[in-house]
């Protein structure tokens, strides 16, 4: 069954919001009768029924809603933004698919990108997520300096003892960088950050490790920035099963 996202979710006649209905009518090519999953980003989830289409409108018959609670497991992305967009928006769909729960993306002092595109990235997570089927919609941050986004992190007490970040240097502490697989704790809520291109400097990285953070490693393999959050995403989910 195809997937709509109502952010306003509610049971009985409904209108569908402008973007949604023009995307069944022209997109989905639904008809009167045609069923549809719809669901609020919010753990909200029911099925609706069109019984009134035109043009640019589209009304529903909307059975009752399940609600799935907030998971109280999470991981958390802090995420430098590349020089190319359509890259960042692959890892923001990947991502959105395999589990990720809130993104930071962050502009550092080695970012090609500091350009922030919410509306257009939050949208990519919209398709993502009735793509997948999940019911909560990830929460993205809206684009800050590093600096910024570590100070949020370390006022976590949930999110600044798992808190791990990623570089290509040797350890800044003068010790061994753990692999992210052992480093992380299973059902322990988690904070990965990955930098850009040119990878965070040796100053970012002692920045975060001040704020608690540990250094890990993904492999010896050198990856784009967007692989290796791709990477440290999937490794999270590795270890939940």
């Amino acid at each position: 069954m195809r997937s709509l996202f109502i952010p306003d979710l509610k049971e009985g006649v409904l209108h569908l919001p402008k973007e949604e209905a023009r995307h069944a009518v022209k997109v989905l090519r639904a008809k009167v009768g045609f069923s549809y999953a719809l669901m609020d980003g919010k753990g909200g989830t029911a099925e609706g029924v069109i019984i009134n289409l035109e043009k640019r409108s589209c009304v529903m018959e909307v059975g009752e809603i399940s609600r799935e609670s907030l998971p109280q497991l999470g991981l958390t992305m802090i995420v430098a933004p590349t020089k190319k967009t359509e890259r960042f928006e692959w890892f923001l769909e990947k991502a959105t698919e395999i589990g990720v729960d809130r993104i930071y993306p962050v502009f550092t002092s080695r970012s090609e990108s500091k350009i922030e595109k919410f509306d257009r990235w939050n949208k990519v997570l919209i398709s993502a997520m009735k793509q997948s089927k999940r019911t909560w919609l990830p929460e993205l941050k809206p684009a800050m300096a590093l600096i910024d986004a570590v100070r949020e992190i370390s006022d976590s007490a949930n999110l600044s003892k798992n808190f791990f970040v990623a570089h290509c240097m040797d350890s800044v502490s003068s010790g061994e960088k753990t692999h992210l697989l052992k480093a992380i704790i299973p059902s322990e809520s988690t904070c990965i950050a990955i930098g850009p291109e040119g990878d965070f400097t040796s100053e970012e990285v002692q920045e975060m490790l001040h704020s608690g953070a540990k250094e890990i490693t993904l492999g010896d393999m050198r990856l784009r920035a967007e692989t290796a959050a791709i990477v440290a995403v999937t490794l999270f989910a590795a270890r939940q099963v």
